[in-house]
């Protein structure tokens, strides 16, 4: 029998107070961040500072509603969320409200509301229930599919807005279904997948070819291995001795190719016979790894594509920037820079409360929303900033620890997303304030200025905390 719960006495406690001290450090840095002496008061609501006040006082008037909820309402109501969810992104692209060149935003009386942030919430829920109906089982191709639909199917009317910030999120529900059984290989494969893009724009089109080629054909035979070994030597004799047949070919022919064709052909080639014999030696692991290796060539032939027809001008110069291969302080780096500027100038310890000059006097973009952090570094400077991080880090920590305490696969995988958007938003956010990652607008949890981002955080975190209170109890 299990026992009811008494949420005064089973919610954590120690989440709720790292929520509370992030909350209000973020609040006092939007207020340094804009800080006008005529507009001294910092409950002045006609400024940025006093309107984050009225957000934070109806977020936690909605964590305070969640806490004393019933439990079965999450599941019941996961899937009319998650298509309400959907419905909320279509309508957006035909009565929102065009802001930066996106139309992303609902305007009521002059609030505006971003549905793309409350839809991560909705994805949450009905992936849990998904999940949890069929006991985390995703080694079914069946049920990787329909995971992968939940997921990706807001997604598509968030890159129509265009909103690649958002649809960045959506990535981190791969380490949601890596937890529940997903094989490693297909962790991997993704994070392998950027790798392959990066190295195929800093390297160009031919070079790309030779990584792809080379790196892939070696490695990924020799990572496949399995009882009956798939030799790497000899898959690399005959990648190596159909190059030389290729070269000898080309160098009687009349018709000239480039070394990078060369080295393509010979592993398309490589590919294709070991695809044959797979068939003969009945080894479907050749027929795996042949078959990978040709999706990987194809894919460096997509990134160009990609690159040049689907992102936007300056999503690519961003890029570009933040891999070093353009120099643009004054154009599309101005933002990164004058972040490393503000930070750098902080010092040990900073500038002080109120002092902070680069992003008081607007040298920094975006400096309450994306770029927040700025203003720790320049006035809380290195210690500030580390302190700011280490609780960061603490909260991610303790959501890992009350994930893997879930009885129930529903809770566990809720926990799990909530872990995974949090870690996401917060490793981007840093990354690109310090220059490590492109720009592409992002918010810093509890930190940026915005009601839709901090209600849907603090959603995000008190259903996790209701879920976990309630860990005792029997969820249908």
């Amino acid at each position: 029998m299990r026992r009811q719960t008494n949420i005064l006495t089973d919610i954590d406690w120690f989440t709720i107070g790292l929520y509370l001290v992030l909350v209000l450090m973020g609040w006092f840095n939007i207020y340094a961040a804009v800080y006008d002496e005529e507009h001294a008061s910092i409950f002045d609501l006609s400024q940025r500072y006093g309107k984050q006040l009225m957000w934070i006082i109806a977020a936690l008037t909605v964590a305070l509603i969640i806490c004393f909820l019933d439990i079965n309402f999450f599941t019941a109501f996961s899937y009319p969320i998650y298509f309400l969810g959907v419905i909320s992104l279509i309508a957006v692209l035909k009565f929102g409200q065009e802001i930066g060149g996106q139309r992303a935003w609902f305007s009521f009386g002059g609030i505006q509301v971003q549905p793309a942030e409350f839809v991560k919430i909705s994805v949450s829920l009905a992936l849990s229930k998904f999940l949890g109906n069929y006991n985390g089982r995703l080694l079914e191709i069946r049920n990787i599919a329909t995971a992968l639909a939940i997921i990706f199917l807001p997604s598509v009317f968030i890159l129509m807005q265009p909103d690649w910030g958002s649809f960045s999120v959506y990535l981190a529900f791969f380490i949601v279904l890596y937890r529940e059984g997903l094989p490693k290989e297909a962790l991997f494969f993704g994070m392998l997948a950027v790798v392959l893009f990066i190295l195929s724009i800093i390297m160009q089109s031919a070079e790309s070819y030779l990584v792809g080629g080379l790196i892939l054909f070696g490695f990924i035979i020799f990572l496949y291995k399995t009882g009956k070994k798939l030799d790497f030597l000899k898959g690399f004799g005959l990648f190596s001795g159909i190059f030389c047949v290729l070269g000898l070919i080309n160098h009687l022919s009349s018709t000239r190719f480039e070394i990078h064709q060369l080295l393509l052909g010979a592993a398309l080639l490589s590919a294709a016979i070991f695809i044959i014999i797979s068939f003969i030696v009945r080894q479907p692991v050749m027929r795996t790894v042949s078959i990978f290796i040709v999706g990987a060539l194809l894919f460096t032939f997509s990134v160009d594509f990609v690159f040049d027809n689907v992102l936007k001008t300056h999503h690519r110069q961003r890029i570009l920037v933040t891999l070093g291969m353009e120099d643009d302080p004054h154009g599309y780096g101005y933002n990164v820079n004058q972040s490393k500027i503000a930070i750098g100038s902080g010092g040990i310890t900073g500038k002080g409360f109120l002092q902070g000059t680069q992003t008081k006097y607007n040298f920094v973009p975006e400096q309450t929303t994306d770029f927040i952090f700025c203003t720790v570094g320049e006035e809380w400077g290195f210690i500030g900033s580390l302190i700011v991080i280490i609780l960061f880090m603490t909260l991610l920590l303790r959501m890992l620890f009350i994930s893997e305490r879930q009885r129930s696969v529903y809770s566990r995988v809720f926990c799990y997303c909530v872990l995974s958007i949090f870690f996401v938003h917060i490793t981007i956010n840093l990354g690109m304030t310090v220059g490590l990652l492109p720009v592409i607008g992002i918010p810093l949890p509890f930190f940026s200025y915005g009601g839709s981002s901090l209600w849907a955080f603090t959603i995000l975190l008190f259903v996790m905390l209701r879920l976990d209170a309630a860990r005792g109890e029997y969820i249908r």
